[in-house]
C-alpha cells in the first residue's frame, strides 16, 4: 500500500481536505448544528476541545496512523464534519475509516454517501488498500445502519473494548470491506448518487 499522504478529494458536493489548525471554527459551528457533543457514544468535540481534537489528529498524522480530514459541503463552502482514515497498517495493506461526523443538517444526504465514496475510492484505487475498515459503537445504530448501507460485512463485536467520553465502557461494532467486493459496492454507491431522490 502507498504511504497515506494529505491529499484534497473531490466530487460535488463534497470536498474533503487535510483537516488543518484554520478549519477551527468551522468545525465548531459544524457541531453546534444539532450539539452533536452531546452524543455519548461520538467522538464529536465540545467547543472548547476542538482546537486540542484537532492538534491530536495532527499528531497522529504526524506518526503514521491517522489522515483527518474537514468534509466541506460545496453548494455552500461550509465545513459540515469531520472524518479519517486511521489506524493505517501498510504491512498488510489495511487501514479504517473513523472519526466520521456530520452536522445535523447534512446527516443522511448525498454528502455521507459521496465521502464514503471519495474515501474508499482513493483507499482502494490509489493506496492499493486490501481491506478497509470500520468500527462503531454498539449504541450507535445510525453509524451501524450507515456502514452497513455502503455495503460493508459486519465482522463481529468486541466486548468490553474502548472507553466513552463518560467513563463507560463500550463494545464495539467492526464492520469490513475488502477489495475484491469495491467494484460492486462501487456500482452501488454511484447508483445512490445518481438515482432521483
Amino acid at each position: 500500500m502507498k504511504p497515506v499522504l494529505p491529499v484534497t478529494l473531490l466530487r460535488a458536493p463534497v470536498r474533503l481536505e487535510p483537516l488543518a489548525l484554520s478549519h477551527e471554527e468551522a468545525l465548531i459551528q459544524a457541531a453546534r448544528d444539532g450539539e452533536l457533543w452531546n452524543l455519548r457514544f461520538t467522538s464529536v468535540p465540545e467547543p472548547e476541545q476542538t482546537r486540542q481534537y484537532i492538534e491530536t489528529a495532527l499528531k497522529s498524522h504526524a506518526a503514521g496512523h491517522r489522515l483527518a480530514f474537514a468534509i466541506v459541503d460545496t453548494t455552500t463552502e461550509r465545513v459540515v464534519g469531520s472524518t479519517s482514515y486511521h489506524d493505517i497498517v501498510p504491512g498488510i495493506d489495511r487501514l479504517e475509516i473513523g472519526y466520521t461526523w456530520l452536522a445535523k443538517g447534512a446527516q443522511r444526504s448525498a454528502v455521507n454517501t459521496t465521502a464514503k465514496l471519495l474515501l474508499l475510492q482513493h483507499a482502494f484505487e490509489e493506496l492499493g488498500a486490501q481491506l478497509v475498515g470500520w468500527r462503531t459503537d454498539c449504541f450507535n445504530f445510525a453509524s451501524q445502519q450507515a456502514i452497513e448501507r455502503l455495503g460493508a460485512k459486519k465482522d463481529g463485536v468486541l466486548r468490553h473494548h474502548a472507553l466513552r467520553r463518560d467513563g463507560t465502557v463500550r463494545d464495539t461494532v467492526m464492520y469490513s470491506l475488502r477489495a475484491g467486493e469495491w467494484p460492486e459496492v462501487k456500482a452501488h454507491l454511484l447508483w445512490q448518487l445518481s438515482r432521483p431522490r
